[in-house]
C-alpha cells in the first residue's frame, strides 16, 4: 500500500531496523513490507553466504518469493566480504532503491555495518585480487606471524589493535598500505561522508535476557530439526574450506566443525552453540545500548513496534 505520492516526497527517508540474533527482525521487515513502500536490505554478515541458509537462519525461498531481501547469497563461502565492500554495496542498492521512489529498509544484527553507514567510511581502497593471493603465499611459506610483524614496522596503531592470529585483519591492513601506499591507520584520520538521507533508527531488543535466551535455544533447536548438520557436513567436505575463514567462522558452523573433527561431542556443539550466540546477542546490546538516536522497541509486543514504526515513517511524509 503506498503511503504517498513522489511529488509529496519533502527528503528521502531510510530505515534502519536493528537488533540481537533471534529478535524478531526478519518477522517484522516482513509485516512492514506489507504496508509500507520498502525494499529490504540485509545488513548481515553471514547472509551474504550462499549455501548457508538454515544456519544463519536465513529467510526461506518462500518468504523471499513474498518479500525480496538484497545483499543475501553474494558470496561464496570460500570468499571474504569487508565492511567497505558492504558499504559500497549497500550504497548502491539504497540509491536503487530510492530512484524508484521507495524507502530501503535495511535490516539485520551487523552492528559495524550499520556504524559504516551512520559514520561514512574512510576512503579505503576495495581488495585486490592479486595481492591478496600474494599475502596469503607469503603466510605458506613464512607463517602468519611475519605478516605480523611485517605490519607491526608498518602500522603499528593498526597493529596494537589486530589480534596476531586474525589473518584476515592482518592481510586486510597489508594490502591497504600495498594498494594506497598509505597506513589503515592514515586512511582512517581522513574525514567521512555520511549518508545524506534522514535515517530512521528502530532497534529491537528484549525486557527480560531470559526471553532472549529462549528464544535462542528454541531456534538453534528448530535449525538442527530442519537439517542444519548435514547442511554444515556438506561444507566441512568441501576441500577449498576451512575453520579459519569467515564463513565457517559464524556462529554454529563453527561449533558443528569442531564437532565433525571429533574435538567436541553432540550435546557440546550444541551447547557451545547456544552459549556463543547468547555471548554474540550480549554484545550487539552493548552495542545499541550506546547508539543515539535510536527508538526502541519491545521483542515481545511486535504488533505495537510495527504499529510505531508505521505511525513515524507515515509522519514524515505528511
Amino acid at each position: 500500500m503506498k503511503i504517498f505520492k513522489k511529488e509529496s516526497i519533502p527528503h528521502q527517508n531510510i530505515i534502519f531496523l536493528m537488533g540481537p540474533t533471534a529478535s524478531g527482525k526478519t518477522k517484522l521487515a516482513m509485516m512492514l513490507h506489507q504496508k509500507l513502500p520498502v525494499d529490504i536490505i540485509s545488513v548481515d554478515s553471514a547472509l551474504i553466504y550462499r549455501g548457508m541458509n538454515i544456519g544463519t537462519a536465513k529467510p526461506t525461498l518462500k518468504e523471499l518469493e513474498i518479500c525480496p531481501h538484497r545483499l543475501l547469497d553474494i558470496r561464496d563461502a570460500n570468499e571474504t566480504y569487508s565492511v567497505a565492500e558492504f558499504y559500497r554495496d549497500a550504497i548502491q542498492e539504497i540509491s536503487d532503491i530510492l530512484q524508484k521512489n521507495r524507502i530501503p529498509l535495511l535490516v539485520g544484527g551487523t552492528m559495524l555495518y550499520f556504524k559504516s553507514l551512520l559514520q561514512g567510511l574512510s576512503s579505503l581502497p576495495f581488495a585486490n585480487s592479486e595481492i591478496r593471493q600474494d599475502l596469503k603465499e607469503m603466510v605458506k611459506k613464512k607463517g602468519l606471524s611475519a605478516l605480523y610483524n611485517k605490519l607491526i614496522n608498518i602500522d603499528p596503531i593498526s597493529a596494537n589493535r589486530i589480534h596476531p592470529k586474525d589473518t584476515q585483519r592482518i592481510s586486510r591492513a597489508l594490502e591497504i598500505f600495498l594498494i594506497s601506499g598509505k597506513t589503515w591507520t592514515e586512511l582512517t584520520k581522513e574525514p567521512n561522508e555520511k549518508l545524506p538521507y534522514k535515517i530512521h533508527q528502530f532497534a529491537l531488543v528484549p525486557i527480560s535476557r531470559l526471553l532472549l535466551h529462549q528464544r535462542i535455544l528454541s531456534r538453534f533447536e528448530e535449525m538442527l530439526a530442519l537439517g542444519f548438520e548435514s547442511e554444515a557436513r556438506l561444507l566441512f567436505e568441501r576441500k577449498d574450506l576451512n575453520e579459519q575463514m569467515p564463513s565457517m567462522r559464524c556462529i554454529g558452523y563453527r561449533q558443528m566443525w569442531s564437532y565433525f573433527k571429533g574435538e567436541i561431542n553432540y550435546e557440546n556443539m550444541i551447547y557451545k552453540s547456544v552459549c556463543a550466540t547468547r555471548q554474540f546477542a550480549k554484545r550487539q546490546l552493548t552495542w545499541l545500548r550506546t547508539w543515539k538516536d535510536v527508538c526502541f522497541l519491545d521483542i515481545d509486543n511486535i504488533n505495537n513496534s510495527y504499529t510505531t514504526i508505521v505511525q513515524i515513517v507515515k509522519k514524515s511524509y505528511t
